[in-house]
C-alpha cells in the first residue's frame, strides 16, 4: 500500500490569468477558485524563496495585478 500525500493538491489554474485585474477583485476569484492562501505583494518586495503548495501570489502596483505566480 502506498503512502497518501497529506497535502491537498493546489487548483489547476492560469496564473497569468490574473494579471490585469484590480487586486481586490483578483483575490476574490482566487479563494472561489480554491487557493488556500493568497498573497498581495508590492513591486521589488522581500520574500522567502521557500514554496508553499496551495499558495498564489499576486505583485500588485497601482491597485492592479502586474505578476502572479504559485508557491
Amino acid at each position: 500500500m502506498s503512502p497518501t500525500s497529506r497535502t491537498p493538491e493546489p487548483p489547476r489554474d492560469a496564473p497569468e490569468s490574473y494579471v490585469g485585474l484590480d487586486a481586490e477583485g483578483a483575490e476574490q476569484l482566487a479563494r472561489a477558485r480554491g487557493w488556500r492562501v493568497v498573497r498581495s505583494l508590492p513591486p521589488g518586495s522581500i520574500i522567502t524563496m521557500e514554496y508553499l503548495s496551495g499558495r498564489i501570489n499576486f505583485e500588485v502596483e497601482g491597485g492592479s495585478v502586474t505578476r502572479c505566480w504559485l508557491g
